[in-house]
């Protein structure tokens, strides 16, 4: 049997309807992110400028206990979980990069591969996907329940600008923090990869560190630094704006600190992926 005119005319319809609605998507999908892309900059802008405007100005100046305090929620409580996780990672990226290496005889180099792939790339990386899940989903929850809880409307009634006494705390200690915090994983991957060296591989510990010491560059190290000093700004950017567009009471809170994290790790990503091109364009 052939198809009747009517059947082909809903065919035609269906398909005509379907690369429509996932056109329509798609736009949508678009417009969000250029919504969301420019949110985060005016946000980042206006942070900056409170910034600034602590340093020259006495009266702007922010608290050092507020300060302080959002150092130790992001940064101190995160030392455990960085520290294993990065001790993991020296160990595992040594027994990985063994076998191909004593196949050429040059297991020594196994220090050089751990070392440069911690301290580049790996150290601050993975730092800030931890810190996205310890920190960010906080930073955006805490931010959210305030917005639901009407606080955000009462420090405006008062006269109190929500970004210099809410984001700009959170905003400092999430990057000093953070670069803090690289430091110590690239210290411990190194070491994670040293003991993986010495007790796995039968390499001695003066060898594997005098290796190191001759791949490593200040360039490396001063590298990964910028690269966590960005990935702080990512986080805790994308974690103020998600909380202050927090809607739909504790669901749309729940919602916030799970985009947050989703959103943290896909920018961290993609901000790893344009350092590593200007890295590699410039010869750094």
């Amino acid at each position: 049997m052939t198809d009747t005119p009517h059947e082909g005319r809903s065919a035609l319809h269906r398909a005509v309807s379907s690369v429509g609605r996932f056109a329509d998507a798609q736009w949508r999908f678009a417009r969000d992110c250029i919504i969301a892309f420019g949110g985060l900059v005016d946000l980042l802008r206006e942070t900056l400028r409170w910034c600034v405007e602590g340093i020259i100005r006495p009266r702007g100046r922010l608290g050092r206990a507020t300060l302080l305090q959002q150092m130790v929620r992001v940064g101190v409580r995160s030392i455990g979980i960085v520290v294993l996780v990065q001790i993991f990672i020296g160990i595992i990226i040594a027994l990985q990069m063994a076998p191909t290496l004593q196949q050429y005889g040059q297991l020594e180099r196994v220090a050089d591969v751990v070392g440069i792939a911690v301290v580049r790339e790996l150290g601050p990386l993975i730092t800030a996907i931890v810190l996205s899940g310890f920190a960010g989903a906080s930073i955006a929850a805490e931010i959210g329940s305030m917005v639901e809880g009407e606080e955000i409307k009462a420090l405006r009634a008062h006269a109190m600008n929500p970004v210099r006494f809410l984001v700009v705390p959170r905003f400092v200690a999430t990057v000093i923090m953070l670069t803090g915090l690289s430091v110590i994983a690239d210290l411990v991957g190194v070491i994670g990869g040293m003991i993986t060296a010495v007790f796995v591989l039968d390499l001695g510990a003066e060898v594997y560190v005098e290796f190191t010491r001759q791949a490593l560059k200040l360039s490396d190290f001063y590298g990964g630094l910028a690269k966590a000093a960005v990935f702080g700004v990512t986080i805790s950017m994308i974690a103020c704006y998600e909380g202050f567009n927090v809607k739909g009471g504790a669901e749309g809170v729940g919602r916030a600190t799970t985009a947050t994290v989703v959103k943290s790790i896909v920018s961290l990503i993609a901000v790893d992926v344009v350092f590593t091109i200007v890295f590699y364009v410039f010869k750094i």
